[in-house]
């Protein structure tokens, strides 16, 4: 589910479902359950708990876990979060209702029910608050683990393309964490790539400001006329968004504009970059085969 600050965050379905938190240098494994909420659609994000930890070789402190759901049944979208150093869950809290995003559907087709479908993508983590994306216009969830908390921001654009006479939203996004610690967002329209980055305006308000757009027409090789490139995510900390085509996985560094195919072609829908110092006393590196005996 995710990758970040040295561990990798798995969800596990022998036997009951349950999460495993494992740090792939040190070979560490903690097993946590599951929150109690009867998920339809999930996504979740694990992080480092040191407060001051520059986050450049995490190991074997303590961490926490970030749930987000669109509920079965209810289509209510609910969060919560776990903390290794008390071992708990916290309540699960339910989005507000004037969070409500069904005024959304009027950019579709009469008749159409919208559900606020979690994307079930890596999100972007900062201080005491996640962020991750919803299905159908792109609005991004924040959640204030520490306030238990869930609050809804609108997209930067709508993010539409023309089909015949219809617009569609994009709904390949990524949402990252840029060098002065604000929110990134990344989209790609028609054949560019654009970056926003929410700022606090001289009023005091957070709002989306546009940073760049990349042509990725004569850096990124397609497979023909009619093949789209997609985001796919990012690596935090070291400005490098990933996009796909049907040529294949190809990293962007966004400081050098450095492209690098990474991965043949293949269906990529959330790209989860695992980072880490390797220190060589401590131990090899375990398979993914042993998480099975935790």
């Amino acid at each position: 589910l995710d990758c970040r600050h040295g561990r990798v965050l798995l969800h596990v379905g022998v036997g009951a479902w349950h999460f495993v938190v494992w740090d792939p240098v040190t070979g560490e494994q903690h097993r946590l359950p599951e929150p109690g909420i009867p998920w339809l659609i999930y996504t979740a994000a694990v992080f480092c708990a040191v407060p001051g930890c520059d986050h450049l070789d995490c190991h074997g402190g303590p961490f926490r876990v970030v749930f987000l759901v669109t509920e079965d049944y209810t289509d209510l979208v609910k969060a919560a979060v776990y903390s290794s150093e008390t071992g708990a869950w916290s309540t699960p809290v339910t989005m507000d209702a004037g969070c409500d995003v069904q005024h959304r559907r009027d950019a579709f087709a009469a008749g159409f029910y919208y559900k606020p479908y979690v994307q079930p993508r890596r999100g972007a983590v900062i201080g005491d608050e996640a962020y991750f994306t919803l299905r159908w216009g792109n609005p991004v969830v924040k959640y204030n683990w520490s306030k238990n908390h869930i609050s809804l921001i609108d997209p930067p654009t709508k993010c539409v393309y023309n089909v015949g006479v219809k617009k569609k939203s994009v709904d390949k996004v990524a949402l990252m964490v840029m060098e002065d610690s604000s929110l990134g967002f990344a989209c790609v329209e028609g054949s560019s790539l654009h970056l926003w980055s929410r700022k606090v305006n001289a009023e005091g308000d957070a709002e989306w400001a546009w940073c760049r757009a990349i042509q990725l027409e004569s850096i990124i090789p397609v497979a023909n006329s009619d093949d789209k490139p997609f985001v796919v995510g990012s690596a935090e900390g070291v400005g490098v968004i990933f996009v796909s085509t049907g040529a294949g996985l190809f990293t962007i560094k966004l400081d050098s504009g450095l492209v690098k195919k990474v991965a043949e072609s293949g269906v990529y829908f959330s790209v989860l970059p695992y980072m880490s110092f390797y220190t060589p006393d401590r131990g090899r590196f375990p398979s993914l085969a042993e998480i099975t005996d935790v």
